[in-house]
């Protein structure tokens, strides 16, 4: 019994598993705070750039212990708003440390009879960040766990590839969402509640720039990236891609950098789901130059 149960601790503590079972929680949390599909075309509420003039404002400060902001209430503030005829800003992400005296709420106009203690009953403060309502932290886990694995102490691209299999998999449900806009409007259309949220730009950077980074001198890093950026390009919709197919580029430029023999450079510029060993369906031209320039040699 003993040695079973180390076994199934071992087990349950490896990579691989650690980041799938973030990344099933992450799905439930993307798809609880994201519930709708996105369209086709930018969305106008993805990009709103309403607010109040800051001139008429009063600024809530937090005095409490610091902490992380691991959730908020959306429904309780926006009830809060419309019973006192006002707007409410909510200033820290879910995910932010806020400190004492740091700025937490903002009142459109100047609502006095709105106490602070009414207000922070709304947030919750914990010292850790958790997926409650963020969805964001589940990449920043495992892209974590990523950089860890190619540090130079540790050289594990494997378990990078291994990583950005879960990162493929959070970036494409994220991508088939509409991402929330951070305004909340009464049935009046009056906006009531605003507060940040990360947009696709920021998840893909999240997902992408640090591991990129880190494994740029990796072939199979390189490789598995390709191959993630080029599959997500044509599933999801057309304004997505964009950010996608930049990322594209900076990848290519990272290998131009990274890669002094032309077959490596050639090599690594191959997309490919394992990494490395994996067959190439939709690479004809670029493995056709790897033969011409092995021949050469």
């Amino acid at each position: 019994m003993f040695l079973f149960i180390v076994e199934h601790v071992s087990k349950q503590l490896r990579p691989a598993t650690v980041m799938a079972d973030v990344t099933a929680e992450g799905l439930e949390v993307i798809r609880m705070v994201y519930p709708h599909k996105a369209a086709e075309h930018r969305n106008v509420e993805e990009i709103s750039d309403e607010a109040p003039p800051d001139s008429l404002c009063r600024v809530i400060h937090h005095t409490g212990n610091a902490g992380v902001v691991q959730a908020f209430d959306i429904i309780g503030l926006t009830a809060i708003a419309v019973r006192h005829a006002c707007t409410i800003e909510f200033i820290p992400q879910v995910g932010d440390f806020v400190t004492k005296h740091d700025p937490v709420f903002k009142l459109y106009p100047d609502v006095s009879a709105i106490s602070a203690k009414e207000l922070f009953k709304h947030v919750a403060l914990e010292r850790e960040r958790t997926l409650e309502q963020d969805p964001a932290f589940a990449f920043r886990i495992i892209v974590d766990i990523a950089s860890k694995a190619l540090s130079p102490a540790i050289n594990d691209p494997t378990t990078a590839v291994l990583a950005l299999d879960q990162v493929h998999i959070l970036l494409r449900e994220v991508g088939k969402r509409r991402l929330d806009n951070g305004m909340v409007h009464d049935s009046s259309g009056n906006l009531r509640l605003m507060y940040r949220t990360s947009d696709w730009e920021d998840f893909v950077a999240l997902a992408v720039t640090e591991i990129r980074q880190f494994g740029g001198s990796s072939i199979q890093v390189a490789r598995r990236m390709r191959a993630m950026l080029e599959d997500l390009i044509p599933l999801l919709p057309a304004h997505r891609g964009l950010t996608l197919e930049h990322e594209l580029r900076l990848l290519k430029r990272t290998i131009d950098h990274e890669f002094v023999v032309p077959q490596d450079k050639l090599l690594a510029e191959l997309p490919d789901s394992q990494g490395l060993g994996g067959r190439q369906r939709h690479s004809t031209v670029k493995k056709t130059n790897l033969i011409a320039a092995a021949g050469s040699e």
